[in-house]
């Protein structure tokens, strides 16, 4: 394992300092209990939206906070959940009288600790699950659906409607259509190592590709010999559209993401076919997001999701948007 590291124990620490610092004008850090905040407040009060999760999958959750998705994001040490006094931290420095809303990905440990914080909490508080991930329905670290790369339509989608004044009910109600309207699957190529273990997750082939990876380097739906780009990007397609039913013609968001290990290079070869299928069997790709936003440390590899639109989706996804990660 070859990592740029001082000790695994300090990562967190001096990572967050560094990307702080980098981005001063957007996010500011809160030490402890560790989270980070929007920098400065909104123009007006307005729903508070707080994630968070395990490190190791940046941008996610900290590159999301600024204007127009989060307010706070609670990192935890790497592929570890963070815990509830950083979210009760966190709800009561942003909360701005009108309530919080958490986005929690569907992971054991977020889940339970999302869920103390939220029944510890004393103002209005709701919660939104995200579980888009359709490889497997029981994995090593959830009950149910994993939650991975289409938290960042959530949160993108949830965040502008709280920044333009949508309420606490009307925001968690939006998040859980965005997140049945949401659907991902990944493949992986190579393995990850987390730093305070120093060696690979598990053990693969150079010939050899999991389907339907978890962002932990969870085990997916199988193993098998490397497939062409254009045969893994049509089975995860397949998947995806299995599961979503959408109506023939519908508008969709395709969302290519890389795991941290993969070249632009090669995510836009995928993004490419990907369109080019969803357009044959008739549906219209009319928004695209194409890159590294939901990673697994330095893992090869990549997942497509789509998030089937309408006029109100849209125009959520397209309002603007200032975070170290997305800017428009």
């Amino acid at each position: 394992m070859k990592k740029f590291l001082n000790d695994a124990d300090g990562l967190l620490r001096d990572a967050l300092a560094g990307m702080v610092s980098a981005h001063a004008d957007v996010i500011e850090l809160h030490p402890d209990p560790c989270f980070v905040r929007r920098s400065g407040p909104p123009p007006r009060p307005k729903v508070a939206l707080i994630s968070g999760g395990g490190s190791g999958h940046e941008p996610l959750h900290l590159g999301f906070v600024g204007r127009g998705m989060l307010d706070a994001a609670c990192p935890g040490q790497v592929f570890t959940s963070p815990t509830p006094d950083q979210m009760l931290a966190a709800a009561a420095e942003v909360d701005m009288g009108h309530g919080v809303l958490f986005i929690v990905k569907n992971y054991a440990g977020d889940v339970m600790n999302f869920e103390i914080a939220s029944e510890m909490l004393e103002i209005p508080n709701a919660t939104v699950l995200v579980q888009d991930d359709v490889a497997v329905e029981r994995s090593t670290h959830t009950t149910g659906r994993r939650g991975v790369a289409g938290t960042v339509m959530v949160e993108k989608m949830v965040g502008a409607a709280a920044e333009a004044g949508a309420d606490l009910a009307q925001c968690k109600a939006l998040g859980d259509r965005v997140n049945r309207a949401t659907a991902s699957m990944g493949v992986a190529l190579t393995s990850c190592a987390v730093p305070a273990a120093g060696r690979a997750t598990f053990e693969m082939a150079d010939d050899e590709m999991e389907i339907g990876v978890g962002i932990h380097g969870e085990p997916g739906r199988r193993r098998e010999k490397l497939q062409r780009a254009d045969a893994i990007v049509d089975e995860l397609v397949g998947a995806i559209l299995s599961d979503l039913k959408p109506r023939p013609g519908a508008e969709v968001l395709l969302h290519v993401n890389g795991f941290g290990g993969t070249p632009l290079l090669e995510l836009y070869l995928l993004q490419h076919r990907a369109e080019a299928q969803l357009t044959w069997l008739g549906f219209k790709p009319v928004r695209f997001l194409v890159g590294n936003y939901t990673t697994a440390l330095e893992m090869a590899g990549a997942s497509l999701t789509l998030t089937v639109l309408d006029s109100e989706l849209k125009a959520l996804w397209d309002a603007p948007v200032r975070t170290s990660a997305l800017n428009w």
